[in-house]
């Protein structure tokens, strides 16, 4: 038998012939221990073939596949390298019992793991080592990119259906709703005993905390908190009955205990402001991940739905049956005897259901869940619009009529053509919208980029001016230095002229190009020409 392992790298795929290698032998722990030297694994182990990865996408897209299918790349590299015919059976030998399963199927080869195989696949050791070309720090930068590419890549996805922050937000708005409620009840004990009487006239707890952080010493109430007290309790009678209340009340407290009532009561009613604003949160976070399921049946019970199935895509997952009862897990295996088992689960939350008959409440929660099951899948694997959800929500609504009145709904197959319709113009208009976006915003770059470079040639063309300008000026005060300096030698030479001849003559031709100098500067300056000494004397 002729056996060949399969080695899966971030590099590429691998394929080692191994030689004869007792199996028995293989399995002593000092045969382990001699696998690590690379000399006495080379003995039993050569490289057959290797085929590198092209890019890291290519690496990524191996990676995802083989776990499900049989890649192109391991089906050319196994059809090319892996031999078929000979005296010697050949044997494929695999790390996974999955991938060895695929395979078999592929090229109807016998296939081995486990046993000596498992030993074999060590050669991650020494793999750096018998591949050439490939270093150790290559190797490990390629298994350290392929991990942060496969882990991008799970995390992108989970971040387009970002249903966690769905999940935190409804079991934070549960224990919100709880300590709200456990914080109102302390207060209203506290307060109690303080001014009995107001919590016979207002039993709602979020507005009892609010009206004790109002009043706070009821002996200082009067007629002029009157309308303060009707803006919170919105009744006119009820502010007097609260007023009344306040005068004939007996009860005296300390100041440092009415302090401590009043910052807890501005602390339940920060935590009551806050729920309201984790609720709007959740709403819209409803529409942007799950806005058919959110038309449906509500964004706070389709959240429950969620958070309980565990992802967007779990609860996609579901049949109808489970999401008619999820929620009710405790009630179904809780059935010692041969009970009824339980007709709704969450879903029993819905409005749908309340409206309906005892008789039809089942029936009515059996296609509540259909829909929603259908909502969640379109949620999970569409574009996200709440069109579909509408069109849902009126076909329960025309079951439920049906029920109560014998009104026939319409058919689904219409139903949906409508939807499809719809979905597809709105589509059309979110395109159209975007791509106007995409139109302004390039016209805006482009409009600064041709602002960029004007103001660019306006700066430099100013600059070359300045400079310009300041080297004429530099250059006509050295001319005319010069021909001032000229001058004097000229006035000075008759006097020592038969001294030395030649030094007159050098004179001459210094002034005769100071001359020329002065006037160069001079048609420069666009100035009248005037007759010099020198000049003079010459003529």
């Amino acid at each position: 038998v002729l056996l060949h392992v399969l080695f899966e790298h971030a590099a590429g795929y691998a394929l080692f012939a191994v030689k004869e290698v007792e199996e028995i032998g293989m399995l002593l722990p000092q045969v382990e221990e001699s696998v690590l030297s690379l000399g006495k694994f080379n003995s039993m182990v050569s490289l057959a073939a290797f085929f590198p990865f092209k890019s890291a996408q290519a690496a990524l897209e191996n990676m995802n596949a083989i776990s499900e299918v049989v890649h192109a790349d391991l089906k050319l590299f196994l059809e090319t390298n892996l031999p078929r015919s000979g005296k010697k059976k050949s044997v494929l030998g695999v790390s996974d019992a999955k991938i060895g399963a695929a395979l078999q199927e592929e090229f109807s080869i016998s296939i081995q793991t486990g046993g000596v195989v498992a030993e074999i696949t060590r050669v991650r050791l020494h793999f750096h080592s018998l591949v050439k070309g490939l270093t150790a720090l290559a190797a490990s930068k390629a298994q350290l990119g392929l991990g942060h590419s496969y882990s991008r890549a799970k995390v992108k996805f989970n971040v387009n259906r970002a249903d966690n922050m769905i999940i935190q937000s409804i079991a934070l708005l549960d224990q919100l709703d709880k300590d709200i409620n456990t914080f109102s009840m302390r207060v209203s004990e506290w307060y109690g005993y303080h001014f009995p009487e107001l919590i016979k006239i207002v039993s709602d707890n979020s507005m009892y905390c609010r009206l004790a952080q109002l009043i706070g010493n009821r002996k200082e109430l009067s007629e002029e908190s009157l309308e303060s007290l009707e803006e919170v309790v919105m009744d006119n009678a009820k502010a007097q009955a609260i007023l009344d209340a306040a005068r004939s009340s007996m009860m005296d407290i300390s100041p440092i205990d009415l302090i401590n009532i009043e910052r807890f009561s501005n602390r339940v009613v920060s935590l009551a402001a806050y729920r309201l604003e984790l609720q709007e949160y959740l709403r819209s976070k409803m529409s942007q991940v799950a806005p058919n399921l959110a038309a449906l049946i509500g964004e706070v019970v389709g959240a429950r739905l969620i958070s309980h199935a565990g992802s967007l895509t779990n609860l996609a997952k579901y049949p109808a049956s489970t999401v008619q009862i999820l929620g009710a897990e405790k009630a179904l295996f809780a059935l010692k005897t041969r009970g009824n088992t339980p007709k709704y689960g969450l879903i029993f939350h819905s409005t749908f259901i309340g409206r309906a008959a005892a008789k039809n409440k089942g029936r009515i929660s059996r296609y509540l869940a259909n829909k929603c099951t259908i909502a969640s899948r379109i949620d999970c694997f569409s574009v996200p619009t709440n069109v579909f959800g509408d069109k849902l929500r009126e076909q329960v609504e025309e079951r439920l009529s049906f029920y109560e009145t014998g009104e026939v709904p319409r058919k689904n197959v219409d139903v949906m053509k409508e939807a499809v319709k719809e979905a597809t113009d709105v589509a059309a208009e979110i395109k159209r919208k975007l791509e106007k976006k995409e139109k302004k915003r390039k016209k805006r770059e482009k409009k600064l980029q041709e602002e960029l470079p004007e103001n660019g040639a306006a700066n430099g063309e100013a600059e070359v001016e300045n400079g310009e300008e300041d080297t004429t000026l530099v250059k006509k005060k050295k001319k005319k230095k010069q021909a001032a300096e000229m001058e004097v030698e000229a006035e000075e030479t008759p006097a020592g002229e038969n001294e030395d001849e030649p030094s007159a003559k050098k004179k001459k031709k210094r002034k005769a190009e100071s001359e020329e100098a002065e006037e160069a500067a001079a048609a420069e300056d666009g100035a009248e020409e005037t007759d010099t000494p020198a000049k003079k004397k010459k003529k």
